[in-house]
């Protein structure tokens, strides 16, 4: 199979890429990446010198390169993680959203129409808003966004799913709960606490830091992303979730244990604007349709993304 990944260069993209050369023989992946400040070719170590692998610098909005590409390298699938992602920018600068998350995804939509594609949206648990102390979202939840990054991802959903209604195109999406993992950028929780932590910096949390997020091993992600690309059923939603939910408070003092530094050095800062509260998603319909179940131990793999900042 001929695999064109869009954002291949970012950290879920990266893993996933590598995922399939891990697992299979025969994909052929093209990483079409506009090597924004998150995307990394170094997060692609080992892999860019496989035969089997592609790169090219560009832009998802391009839809006449994506043609292109799309022809020149006989693609048959589309796997779409080229996305703007932190909140934070969302929130300084939510035009960047629209145009990559919104209109990016539509160019994809058209290219997919235009070569009779799939296509797998790589969407998130944020799109569904906030939880509450019990429950999860099911792919039944409605979608209620409360920040411009998830509203983006929100307003790209629901174009893949007008894609399927209106033009029968052969679309999935994919909503995960928050990723852990090596080669994250440092923007993301875990990765600025490692990199503060390490450099002798303080450790800032949002309000009260009782903000819950169900955390997800990339790997586990990417081999679920893997079964809705090869065997999930056109126009659905999967939810993936990792089923280890931690307040950013445990995991701020985890890798204070991690690090071997005092929790003193932990600061309360204003909270976010919009704030969501909690996450979790209900993934029984991946595992009941796919068989997909998260393998990852969370102790352990944590620990190994701790060890990957530390060069270890």
């Amino acid at each position: 199979m001929n695999i064109l990944v869009t954002g291949g260069a970012g950290f879920i993209g990266s893993n996933f890429i590598r995922y399939l050369f891990e697992n299979y023989t025969e994909d052929n992946v093209v990483n079409l990446d506009a090597l924004t400040y998150a995307g990394n070719l170094n997060n692609l170590g080992g892999v860019s010198a496989d035969p089997r692998y592609c790169f090219v610098r560009g832009n998802i909005r391009n839809q006449e390169f994506v043609h292109h590409l799309v022809y020149e390298y006989q693609i048959d699938v589309i796997i779409n993680f080229a996305a703007e992602s932190h909140v934070d920018r969302s929130i300084s600068n939510p035009d960047t959203f629209i145009e990559t998350n919104v209109e990016g995804t539509m160019s994809l939509l058209d290219v997919a129409k235009e070569a009779g594609l799939r296509l797998v949206q790589i969407s998130t648990d944020e799109v569904y808003g906030t939880l509450g102390k019990t429950g999860y979202f099911t792919e039944e939840s409605s979608l209620q966004p409360n920040s411009p990054y998830s509203a983006s991802k929100a307003s790209a959903d629901m174009l893949v799913r007008a894609y399927f209604e209106t033009y029968g195109l052969n679309v999935s999406i994919t909503r995960s709960s928050n990723n852990y993992g090596p080669r994250q950028h440092p923007e993301k929780l875990i990765p600025r606490m490692i990199t503060r932590g390490l450099a002798g910096n303080t450790l800032p949390i949002y309000g009260d830091g009782e903000n819950v997020r169900d955390w997800l091993y990339v790997m586990d992600n990417c081999r679920a992303i893997d079964l809705v690309m090869r065997h999930g059923r056109a126009g659905e939603v999967y939810n993936i979730g990792g089923h280890n939910e931690r307040s950013n408070n445990q995991i701020v003092q985890l890798i204070c244990s991690e690090l071997g530094i005092s929790e003193d050095r932990i600061e309360y800062v204003a909270d976010r604007l919009g704030h969501d509260w909690r996450y979790a998603v209900d993934s029984s319909k991946i595992g009941r349709e796919l068989g997909w179940k998260p393998k990852a131990n969370f102790n352990k793999e944590f620990h190994q993304t701790v060890m990957f900042y530390l060069g270890q």
